[in-house]
Order: structure tokens, then sequence, then C-alpha cells
């Protein structure tokens, strides 16, 4: 008994107990006592204090039985995402012939078809990223946090796109209007939840043209340039979307500040923004980006960056060639 408290952290199950020798009796009384906690029925811990959340995980997979699967905000917190939130909350996927019942932190979710890709820690299954991302979009309220979770799924190769695709398909419309919409601005080139932020904010403009977000960029010889986050194409105005909580790593940070300082020195406006300015004042963002284009208009000349994206039927001039003149025509003396 021993070895399997150390094993489950010192969570155990009435079933495990029984076959130690410990009776019913006996485990109420310690409960009683304030030697043990009982955080689900039939589930008790051999210590006191708040349960860890590897401790409520355990807690929860032994109240509903190994044939569960961990999914949600609990499971992308075992992933180590960085920006699902906080809950105490432990999210189960169990086949629908399991009877157990929502209980405690315990959120239990019937299915016919548990996750095939699952994950086995030796103490319970986790489902994949992409199953825990979709799932924990179906519970979340707040279309901004379902962005990130995404974002960042797709951003640190959790997952990849025809995965996500395939599970919001599998969930088919039940709840998930937040992650369909989420899923959907990446596919058109959002990277990230500032990103369609700021892709939401300049939609209602009617002075802007359509904007690129992500473009494929060149310069007039093919050669590649920095993609920035947003691309106004006919005034050569870049939109920058400055964040170190977005960009991850410090690394990430300065091939931020490269690629738009790359881009001015073709020509371009780099406009730039924060998370905070987008949210706290979109009205004025807006009109930044309008009257930056207002002023620009025309300004393609004057710029060498331009679109390699073929499916916008854009793409970069072809390289100036240069000819040497011939000698003249011979003069007719007639």
């Amino acid at each position: 008994m021993e070895s399997t408290a150390v094993r489950q952290q010192q969570i155990v199950s009435r079933a495990q107990l029984l076959l130690a020798g410990i009776e019913d009796m006996q485990m109420y009384r310690r409960v009683r006592q304030g030697r043990w906690q009982r955080p689900l029925p039939g589930v008790y811990s051999l210590v006191t204090g708040t349960l860890t959340d590897e401790q409520r995980r355990i807690a929860a997979v032994l109240y509903t039985g190994r044939n569960g699967q961990v999914t949600g905000l609990a499971a992308l917190h075992w992933y180590g995402f960085r920006y699902a939130p906080k809950t105490d909350r432990v999210q189960l996927v169990v086949p629908h012939h399991n009877r157990r019942k929502s209980t405690g932190h315990v959120h239990v979710a019937r299915a016919l078809t548990l996750d095939a890709h699952a994950r086995d820690n030796g103490l319970y299954q986790v489902c994949s990223p992409a199953r825990a991302v979709v799932d924990a979009g179906r519970e979340l309220l707040e279309l901004r946090t379902v962005r990130a979770i995404l974002a960042e799924a797709i951003q640190r190769d959790f997952t990849d796109l025809p995965t996500l695709d395939e599970e919001i398909r599998r969930a088919r419309r039940s709840r998930t209007a937040l992650i369909r919409k989420a899923f959907a601005e990446v596919i058109d080139g959002v990277r990230s939840s500032p990103e369609a932020e700021l892709r939401e904010c300049l939609a209602g403009s009617r002075v802007l043209p359509e904007i690129r977000w992500n473009p494929r960029l060149g310069d007039s010889t093919g050669a590649h340039l920095p993609s920035p986050d947003g691309w106004i194409d006919d005034a050569a105005i870049a939109l920058e979307v400055d964040s170190r909580e977005f960009h991850f790593t410090p690394t990430d940070w300065a091939k931020t500040l490269r690629r738009h300082n790359e881009l001015a020195r073709h020509g371009a406006l780099v406009l730039h923004f924060t998370p905070a300015q987008i949210r706290q004042d979109p009205n004025l963002v807006r009109r930044t980006v309008e009257d930056a284009y207002r002023s620009r208009r025309g300004a393609r000349p004057r710029c060498t960056a331009f679109l390699l994206d073929i499916a916008s039927g854009a793409t970069a001039p072809p390289p100036r060639t240069t000819t040497t003149p011939g000698p003249p025509p011979p003069i007719s003396r007639e």
C-alpha cells in the first residue's frame, strides 16, 4: 500500500484501501480526525492541505476509472500551455456507458468514442493537444482566451491545422462557435490573439482596403523579405503587434526588431501597436492606420517590397533588365 500511495502522490481509492486491509470505519475516523481528506466520493488523500494540480488529476481519474481521459484546461496545463487560464477543475471524457457524474472538482463528459491519440503517463490518460484545445474552447466564454490557446498550440508545435480541423469537425456544432471563429482567423493568416484583435479593430474601417495578414513579401529581385503581421499593399504599410508576451522569448523579440528594420529599409512604413493599445483604445489605433494610409496612397513606386503570395493574385515584378542600345539606323541620303 505504501508504494501505491507514493506512486499516486498520496491519493488512493477506497478499493485500494480495502485491498490493503483498511476498513470503511477506519477511513471515516481518519477523515474525521483531520488526518486524511476525502476530496471525491471513494477517493482519499492521505495528507492534509490543498491538493496540487497533479493530485487533483489523479483523484479525478481514480473517481471515474482508468478509462477516463483528462482533457480541456487540465490537459493543457499538463502539456505546459502558458496561456491556458488557471483552474482547479479537472475535465474528463469517459465512455458513454460510464455512469459517473460530475462532482467536486471533476467535470465528466461522456463520449461515444475516446481520443485514440491520448497519451498515457502511467497513472492516467491525457487527450491529445488538439482534442484538449477544442474541448477547452467549448468550455471557455471569452474569444480572446480561445484565440490565445489556439495560437499557442500552433506556434509552439503542440499540434497542426489539419489535426485541429479534424477535431473541430468531430465536435460538430456543440458549443464550438468560439473555437471555429478563432480557427478561421488562423486559416486567414492571423497567428496570435493580439493580431486577431487588431484585425477585428480594423475590419470596420471604411477607408482601408484589404489587409493581408502574415503575407509573403519579396524585393524587386524576387528575394524573400520578412513577413509583417499585416500588410496594406497599395500604400506599402506594414502593421506589427509588438509584444514580448506573444513572441515568447528574447530571441523572438530580437528577430521582430530586425524584421521591422528590414522592411523600413525597403521603403515600407512600419506601424507598431501593443496588445494593450489595441484593447484599450481601438478607435485610436484605427484612426492611426487610416491617417497613415491616406498619406501613403500612391507610395508604391517608392517601396521595393512586393507581395509574393500567388493566391492573392499579386506577385513581385520580374527583375529589371538593362539592354545595351544598338547602333543607330543608317541615315538615308536620298
